[in-house]
C-alpha cells in the first residue's frame, strides 16, 4: 500500500465519534520520502478547516522553527497528528479516539519509514513515548524506540501561550538538527 493508498482510506475514516463532527480528514502534508517525522496530537479548528496538520499561528511558529534548522515541511520532511480529526472545541483527544486512530499514525510510520520522530507537545508525547513523559523536563532527549529515535519537544501553541518555553524549544531544533546530520544527513542534501 502507498501513502497515497493509505490517505484515500483515512479520508472515509469512521472508526470513532469525532468523524460527525469534522469537516476535514487531517492525514499529514509533507515529504513522504522524509527521514524525519512530526507527530502532533490532533487538529485544531484551521486543521479541520485546511485538512492540513500545523496550519494556523502554531503551524506559523513551527515552519519558522524549522526554517532557522533548514528543515520544511515542503522538502524534507513530514507532519501527521496522533489523531486525525478535530475534537470538538479543541478538547483534549480521549483515550479511545487515539485507540481508534492509532492503526492509521502506525501505517504512516510504516510507510514513511523515518529515523527519527519528533513528538509535538506533551500529549502528544505522553501517548507516543511514555505515559509519564515530562516536556519541561524531558524535551530534547533522543530515545530508541522501535528501531527509531524519538524526541519530545513543546508543542508551538504552548510556546505562543508561554514564550519563555521558546529558547529551550529551538535548543531542542538545534539538537534535531545535529542528530539529522549524524544518523540521515541526507534529509539536508539539495
Amino acid at each position: 500500500m502507498s501513502l497515497d493508498e493509505l490517505r484515500a482510506q483515512c479520508l472515509n475514516c469512521k472508526k470513532c465519534g469525532l468523524c460527525e463532527t469534522r469537516t476535514n480528514v487531517v492525514f499529514g502534508t509533507g515529504n513522504p520520502a522524509s527521514k524525519v517525522l512530526f507527530i502532533g496530537e490532533g487538529p485544531g479548528e484551521n486543521e479541520d478547516l485546511k485538512g492540513e496538520p500545523f496550519v494556523g499561528r502554531g503551524g506559523m511558529l513551527l515552519d519558522k522553527m524549522l526554517a532557522v534548522v533548514d528543515l520544511s515541511r515542503d522538502k524534507n520532511i513530514y507532519i501527521a497528528n496522533m489523531v486525525k480529526c478535530r475534537p470538538p472545541k479543541n478538547r483534549d483527544t480521549e483515550e479511545t479516539e487515539v485507540a481508534a486512530c492509532r492503526p492509521w499514525l502506525e501505517e504512516q510510520i510504516r510507510l514513511i519509514d523515518p529515523k527519527i520522530i519528533v513528538c509535538l507537545g506533551r500529549v502528544s508525547a505522553i501517548r507516543f513515548i511514555d505515559p509519564n513523559f515530562k516536556v519541561t523536563k524531558e524535551h530534547g532527549q533522543f530515545i530508541e524506540k522501535d528501531g527509531r529515535l524519538v524526541m519530545g519537544t513543546f508543542h508551538p501553541a504552548a510556546i505562543l501561550r508561554n514564550p519563555n518555553q521558546k529558547p529551550a524549544a529551538m535548543e531542542d531544533f538545534f539538537a534535531l538538527q545535529e542528530k539529522i546530520k549524524e544518523i540521515c544527513p541526507e534529509t539536508y542534501a539539495e
